[in-house]
């Protein structure tokens, strides 16, 4: 019986293909902030979420950008949250009128951390796993909890054997 190996079952993310999805999550953001539909910063959960966020804040406008450091990922094995580097929290607040960007929420422990830090932020993920699709406000594709997503930053090209014969 033929087994497949992981990268054959992950979904595997281009850097088109991100920037499409990232736009898509902007359209889905425009004019749903708090003041007057405008959102006042964008902060970036490093590292998956500094590409989409840059992408958003570009094509909504945003000028004032951030980052929240969060690290819960050991190359592939999933552990405690824990904050490495905070906003300026003089300007983020209690969260209200910001959009906290992250690539993906998978068990949602990151974005618990990052709720509690921020607790009126609207937070927005361009990829969502079930398990924790409901820590999120918005989010533009739903993938099953057993999918890996490989990430364009995560990947070079390199040949690939064929599925059958040599």
């Amino acid at each position: 019986m033929y087994e497949p190996l992981p990268h054959e079952k992950g979904f595997h993310v281009s850097w088109d293909q991100l920037h499409r999805d990232a736009r898509a999550l902007a359209w889905r953001l425009d004019g749903k902030g708090p003041d007057d539909g405008a959102w006042r910063a964008v902060v970036a959960i490093t590292r998956g979420g500094m590409a989409p966020a840059m992408i958003v804040a570009r094509e909504l406008d945003i000028r004032t950008v951030d980052t929240i450091s969060v690290k819960s990922y050991d190359h592939q094995t999933q552990g405690a949250a824990q904050i490495l580097k905070s906003p300026d929290m003089d300007i983020i607040g209690d969260g209200t009128g910001i959009l906290v960007i992250d690539d993906l929420v998978d068990t949602g422990r990151t974005l618990d951390v990052v709720r509690a830090h921020m607790p009126k932020a609207h937070i927005a993920t361009v990829y969502a796993k079930p398990m924790a699709k409901e820590r999120v406000q918005t989010f533009v594709t739903e993938v099953s909890q057993d999918t890996w997503i490989f990430f364009p930053w995560d990947l070079a090209l390199q040949y690939v054997q064929p599925y059958r014969g040599k």
